[in-house]
């Protein structure tokens, strides 16, 4: 089991921690099943950049980047070395501590 935390650079937003996540599920579909926003235009197929963050973490808990995954990345808005697609961090099994930053959005709203 994972406890995850999800920060956010969007100002006004606190982190948030998830406790005994079971292994197997995405780091976009935990988030979204526990009412998180985590842009996924593509449905979290791999096919966009929308759901792009920043694992600060506990890496070695998650799948490996792939090369279809970083060609997204490098799609992304302000990509860096710890960006990964959360359609695509699926946790391996095991348990540990996992923190992650969602970018700020708020540039997919058109604000």
């Amino acid at each position: 089991m994972y406890n995850i935390t999800f920060k956010f650079e969007q100002k006004g937003l606190e982190p948030v921690t998830l406790e005994n996540i079971e292994a197997g599920q995405s780091l976009l579909e935990i988030a979204l099943t526990n009412d998180i926003e985590l842009h996924h235009n593509c449905g979290g197929v791999c096919a966009c950049s929308t759901c792009h963050l920043y694992v600060e973490k506990g890496e070695g808990s998650i799948e490996e980047l792939t090369d279809k995954e970083e060609d997204f990345i490098d799609r992304a808005v302000n990509p860096r070395l710890n960006s990964r697609l959360g359609c695509q961090c699926v946790l391996l099994d095991g348990s540990g501590e996992i923190m992650v930053t969602v970018p700020d959005q708020t540039q997919f709203l058109g604000e």
